[in-house]
């Protein structure tokens, strides 16, 4: 048996093998896309590596994330690194109660330090936990092609096309030390750290099927 467990009752939760953890954030995606895209890219992935293993269920996925760098955009709605660690601590140890397992699937950079940590400590606490992002080797930076062809696949009805610009196409390499100084705000005017232009819900689905099976790769791995 599997599925959301959001939609379940306590007696189905009873000695289940995985759950499946969405983590994205609540930010600007430049013009063009919802402030929700990573978290629903995250529950995207989440709900297919769950489908894929058999008997995973998806939590609901964590929403508020560490978005620091874009905060001078109105509507990013950040929690910081500290707090975000701590939460999916207590988050593993209260669902660790009734499961054998945990994953995370993280659609956002951001929060690549907190899950890090957290996994670390949680691992050394004796939880069977990890964590995996949701990137392929063609993924660009911020809400540029990659980012739209997803969302384009995922949830079409929120993305307004019309509005679609590029932004700074720089490498990150070069962007990086404005990036973190100043913010993503410094560095690109709208938003957007690479060019939506030519995305598609074709190229989503074949960027989200690289990312569901590069999930399932690092999640047949255990933590070390």
């Amino acid at each position: 048996m599997s599925g959301r467990i959001a939609d379940a009752t306590w007696p189905e939760l009873e000695q289940i093998e995985l759950v499946v953890v969405p983590v994205g954030s609540i930010e600007q995606h430049g013009p063009h896309l919802p402030l929700d895209t990573d978290a629903t890219i995250a529950v995207g992935v989440a709900e297919a590596v769950a489908a894929a293993l058999g008997g995973a269920w998806v939590a609901p996925p964590v929403v508020y994330g560490s978005s620091g760098e874009h905060q001078a955009f109105p509507g990013t709605s950040s929690i910081g690194t500290d707090v975000l660690h701590l939460m999916l601590v207590e988050l593993v140890r209260s669902m660790r109660t009734w499961t054998r397992r945990v994953l995370f699937v993280n659609a956002h950079g951001g929060n690549v330090q907190a899950l890090t940590d957290a996994v670390r400590q949680l691992v050394d606490e004796g939880h069977d936990v990890a964590w995996a992002p949701c990137t392929t080797e063609d993924v660009d930076l911020h809400a540029g092609r990659t980012e739209t062809s997803l969302m384009l696949l995922l949830c079409p009805n929120s993305v307004r096309l019309d509005l679609a610009e590029a932004g700074n196409t720089r490498p990150l390499t070069e962007l990086l030390p404005a990036l973190v100084t100043n913010g993503v705000r410094d560095v690109s005017a709208n938003g957007v750290l690479g060019d939506p232009a030519g995305a598609s819900a074709k190229e989503g689905a074949l960027l989200f099927e690289r990312m569901v099976r590069d999930v399932l790769a690092r999640a047949a791995v255990p933590v070390t």
